[in-house]
C-alpha cells in the first residue's frame, strides 16, 4: 500500500469529473491516502441490505456514499467555480500555500 501526498484535502470543494456523477460539486469528508481516494458528500451513493441488528433494528436498505479515485476529482476554483488544478507558492514568510492554477487565488489549507 503506497501513501501518497494528495493536494486534495478533507474540507474542499471539489467537482466529479467521471462516472455516474460526472458534473456534481461536493465537499471532501474523508481522504484515504494509502487507497488514492476521497469521499465526497452526496456522490457515489450506494444502497445496502442490512439485516435486523441491535444498531439497527428495523433492517432494511441504507444508502451510504463510497469512495472514489482522487483522479475523477477536481478542486473547484474560488473565483470562477471550474475545475481547476492546484499549486504551491512558498510565501516571503516562508510559508507553503496552496493557490488554484486557473485564477491563482489562494486556497484555504485548513
Amino acid at each position: 500500500m503506497i501513501k501518497a501526498k494528495l493536494k486534495i484535502k478533507k474540507g474542499d470543494q471539489v467537482i466529479i469529473l467521471t462516472g455516474k456523477d460526472k458534473g456534481k460539486k461536493g465537499e471532501v469528508m474523508k481522504v484515504f491516502p494509502g487507497d488514492m481516494k476521497v469521499l465526497v458528500t452526496g456522490v457515489a451513493i450506494a444502497k445496502k441490505h442490512m439485516k435486523p441488528s441491535r444498531a439497527n433494528p428495523n433492517g432494511g436498505i441504507i444508502s451510504f456514499e463510497k469512495p472514489i479515485h482522487y483522479s475523477n476529482v477536481a478542486m473547484v476554483d474560488p473565483k470562477a467555480g471550474l475545475p481547476t488544478k492546484i499549486g504551491y507558492k512558498i510565501l516571503e514568510d516562508g510559508k507553503k500555500v496552496r493557490f488554484a492554477r486557473r485564477s491563482n487565488e489562494m486556497i484555504d489549507n485548513g
